[in-house]
């Protein structure tokens, strides 16, 4: 005897032939059953929509690392840079000399304004920049001034030569490039024979009309950007460097000669007697000088 029954199956009713046979009453009902196995439309948008958006986040974060990273490293460069350019006005002002008899070759230069220049004889080290080009050549002159750059608007270079010498082509077109993306390149000046109304580096003149002189402090400021494209100066710094020498005048650089005018004595004679008394017998009594006294 066969025993038929009806099940409700969600919403749908089989015909349950036991224990043979199940018939499907229904096919929409499978149908329905085997589209919940797949993803929608909607629902593949939203996931690209979403990784979408990581993506944008982690390229976001990562430009920013970057951009902080150039940042950075232009910063510690233009700091670095402004560092060993002052340095080297400092070792350099502190060896300048000067001669008055010869102020055409020691000149002491110096000028502000848009295009600064700064220009003075120097009795320089073997380990100051460059040296090993001049050889023997100690006594230099130093130009520092500001140019126009290839990649930047502005640069401060120095160019040397020998005293008695011109500039070479290849110092002409290759300076030593101190600093780049310069704003300013000011200079102040301290002169104890003519001291300004106040003590403050504030009130020191700003310009140097004595060529034959040298002064006594000079404060140099350099103003650098980090980058070509940066509208203010980010890094300044300031120093007061001491000149220790000072001019040498003429009667000094070259001493009158034996009869000249101006020699104590103008006879020439005595000058090198290391005794100065005139009388040569060494007793002042006259007498003949016992060495053997009983």
């Amino acid at each position: 005897m066969r025993t038929m029954s009806w099940l409700q199956v969600t919403g749908c009713r089989l015909l349950v032939d036991r224990p043979s046979e199940v018939r499907v009453t229904s096919r929409v009902t499978h149908h329905a059953s085997r589209s919940r196995s797949a993803f929608t439309l909607i629902e593949i948008m939203i996931a690209i929509g979403l990784l979408s958006m990581i993506i944008a986040s982690v390229y976001a974060v990562w430009t920013a690392i970057l951009r902080s990273s150039r940042v950075g490293k232009d910063t510690a460069v233009a700091v670095q840079r402004a560092r060993i350019t002052v340095r080297i006005i400092e070792d350099s002002l502190s060896s300048a000399e000067c001669f008055m008899k010869n102020s055409d070759y020691y000149g002491f230069v110096a000028e502000n304004g848009d295009e600064p220049t700064l220009s003075f004889v120097a009795r320089l080290a073997k380990s100051f920049p460059r040296s090993g080009k001049f050889g023997d050549l100690d006594v230099r002159r130093l130009e520092f001034s500001i140019q126009r750059g290839t990649d930047t608007p502005h640069e401060l270079v120095l160019r040397q030569r020998p005293l008695l010498m011109e500039f070479d082509q290849d110092e002409k077109d290759h300076p030593i490039i101190l600093a780049k993306n310069v704003k300013a390149f000011e200079m102040k000046f301290y002169d104890k024979d003519k001291r300004p109304t106040g003590d403050s580096p504030d009130d020191w003149p700003d310009e140097w009309t004595q060529t034959n002189k040298l002064p006594t402090l000079v404060q140099v400021t350099l103003r650098i950007a980090d980058n070509a494209s940066a509208s203010s100066a980010e890094e300044v710094v300031t120093r007061i460097v001491s000149i220790p020498s000072v001019q040498v005048r003429p009667e000094y650089q070259m001493p009158p000669l034996p009869g000249s005018p101006g020699n104590p004595n103008p006879g020439g004679q005595g000058s090198l007697n290391p005794n100065p008394n005139p009388n040569p017998n060494p007793n002042p009594s006259g007498g003949n000088l016992n060495l053997n006294p009983k």
